[in-house]
């Protein structure tokens, strides 16, 4: 297993986050965004900037996985051609998208897309909270684990 972040909108507490689990599993972790990320000096986190564009990094993502691989977005399509692959997608709030819920978080998503190109304020979703990050903290954990014992 290897775990890319779709980093251009990943907060940086979830970052730091899996930066930890990176050192304590020994499990590569690969950031990719179109701009600039700083990261720790570690054998186990790269990093890969990709050109800007609309979804580039999501495109690098999606060619690079291999299947049980683990995906760090908020987005919703790139969750789908994540689970379409046989990968895992995991948001920075700790929900993991499935094949079960993939479909009716892309109809939504597409349903807000619509109301705001027809000029209704929709509000972005609100601040990360603590228990997002806990939420976030405690399924990668059981990821981590349920993978730890498979290999």
């Amino acid at each position: 297993m290897k775990i890319w972040v779709d980093a251009d909108a990943c907060p940086v507490v979830i970052k730091d986050i899996l930066y930890r689990a990176a050192e304590r599993t020994g499990i590569q972790l690969t950031l990719v965004a179109n701009q600039a990320v700083i990261i720790p000096r570690s054998r186990y986190v790269r990093f890969i900037r990709v050109a800007s564009g609309f979804d580039v990094a999501d495109s690098e993502i999606v060619k690079r996985l291999e299947a049980g691989d683990l995906v760090i977005t908020s987005d919703i399509p790139l969750a789908a051609d994540v689970i379409e692959k046989g990968g895992l997608a995991l948001s920075p709030r700790g929900e993991l998208h499935t094949a079960n819920n993939i479909k009716s978080r892309l109809n939504i998503r597409d349903f807000m897309e619509t109301l705001r190109a027809s000029g209704i304020d929709t509000g972005g979703p609100p601040a990360l909270s603590q228990s997002d990050r806990k939420a976030f903290a405690d399924h990668l954990d059981k990821i981590l684990v349920k993978y730890a014992k498979d290999n």
